[in-house]
């Protein structure tokens, strides 16, 4: 199986979710909140796709790519998942790597808070990663789907009512 750059971002986020997700329940088309997510990166940075390249290696869609300095751009809403949005990019920057794009670094953008990090990875994070890459893998394969995390963030996540109702 193909681990994604969105199975690193729900593992960070809700285990649930990332076991939904991987068995094909997807809610994400029902969020306002994912709607309006693509929206601002649609429209903030307009300029973006003709400066930007697109860029897709196995389990990752890199939205806008600067291949002359080596940068990922990723664009998001709010920082309120700031952790699942930084294993992300590295996630981005790790795939990199394996196909020998040594050196890159990633943005991590937030437009309507007008706040960016920079993103880099360490051989540390690589461990790491492989361990998301394992940990996800057992999450997936289990029969019996993880519980519910009964966390705030539950309240605007496209699976609420899924698992709330």
């Amino acid at each position: 199986m193909t681990i994604t750059a969105t199975h690193i971002n729900y593992y960070h986020i809700c285990h649930r979710k990332l076991w939904l997700f991987a068995h094909g329940i997807n809610m994400e088309h029902t969020s306002d909140t994912v709607t309006e997510g693509k929206l601002i990166g649609e429209n903030t940075y307009t300029d973006r796709a003709a400066k930007y390249t697109e860029l897709q290696l196995e389990g990752v869609k890199i939205d806008y790519y600067d291949a002359k300095n080596k940068v990922v751009h990723e664009i998001k809403k709010s920082d309120k998942m700031e952790a699942a949005h930084e294993a992300q990019v590295k996630y981005y920057l790790y795939k990199l790597k394996q196909y020998g794009i040594d050196g890159a670094t990633g943005v991590l953008e937030y437009p309507t808070l007008r706040h960016t990090s920079q993103i880099v990875l360490t051989n540390e994070d690589i461990e790491v990663i492989q361990q998301w890459e394992t940990d996800i893998l057992s999450i997936i394969i289990r029969e019996d789907m993880p519980p519910v995390i009964n966390k705030p963030v539950c309240k605007r996540c496209s699976y609420y009512e899924f698992c709330y109702c």
